[in-house]
């Protein structure tokens, strides 16, 4: 159970840069998506906490911070346009490397 506690953790890491960036606008701050981004990392957190009773603390957050860098990555592609170059999806991918890594590694 602690492994999909970490999983959820990650996937709501997705959501506070996302409402970050949408939250501020030209036009002043969107109180809404500013919202969702603390309710992110609330859940994020909260789940973090329940998975690091089980799970190593440092295995845990290396997971849950790969989780969240990949995912964001593949947002700010798919939803805002960046830049998709050969040299940053080598990294990325390096990254899953490690979270898969530390996932077969862990107890």
């Amino acid at each position: 159970m602690a492994w999909i506690y970490l999983i959820a953790a990650g996937l709501f890491e997705w959501g506070w840069p996302v409402g970050l960036k949408l939250g501020m606008a030209e036009s002043g701050a969107r109180w809404g998506w500013l919202g969702f981004s603390v309710a992110c990392i609330a859940a994020s957190g909260t789940l973090l906490l329940l998975a690091q009773r089980t799970i190593p603390m440092g295995t845990a957050y290396a997971v849950w911070t790969g989780i969240g860098a990949v995912g964001t990555f593949a947002l700010g592609l798919l939803l805002f346009g960046e830049p998709a170059s050969l040299a940053r999806m080598f990294f990325v991918g390096l990254i899953v490397v490690g979270i898969v890594g530390l996932k077969l590694a862990s107890p």
